[in-house]
């Protein structure tokens, strides 16, 4: 369960970095602070937006699904359940292949750094770590696995 409560919390801090490039992509926030990165020209490029919409707003909705789930997860009545830990990977998977593609774009067809993504990317792919490592310790020494779900297990006669 704490690789749940890990995620939630990367997933807010990711949030509020994809709210940060939404609100200015929509015009509600003048500058961009960037400080010596190239923000401005990755945001204001034509690859900024995705299918007819701004690629942070895909980020604000996708940190904000990974927060829910992961906090849905982590509440005592999901603890021993596999399905928020295996909808945890398969969204930070997703989540990580976009950022991967958006990385491409912008060293390969850019040629601009964005901080601000960068630190996304981070984020995503520490989320992606975490939940890899939460399925595949999934059930390991009995965590995540209820009681009626375990092997039997047999002493050998003395």
């Amino acid at each position: 369960m704490r690789h749940r409560q890990t995620i939630a919390l990367l997933a807010l801090i990711g949030f509020f970095i994809a709210l940060y490039l939404w609100l200015y992509k929509i015009g509600a926030i003048g500058v961009l602070k960037c400080g010596s990165g190239a923000c401005e020209a990755v945001q204001t490029s034509r690859w900024a937006d995705f299918l007819g919409a701004p690629v942070a707003l895909y980020g604000v909705v996708g940190y904000a699904v990974l927060f829910l789930v992961a906090l849905v997860g982590a509440q005592p009545a999901f603890a021993t359940r596999r399905a928020p830990t295996v909808i945890l990977a398969v969204l930070a998977s997703s989540g990580l292949l976009f950022t991967l593609y958006l990385t491409y774009l912008e060293l390969a067809v850019i040629h601009a750094i964005c901080r601000w993504c960068v630190g996304s990317a981070v984020i995503i792919t520490v989320i992606w770590v975490v939940s890899m490592i939460g399925l595949k310790t999934w059930g390991a020494g009995g965590v995540g696995v209820a009681q009626e779900d375990r092997l039997p297990v047999s002493l050998p006669p003395p």
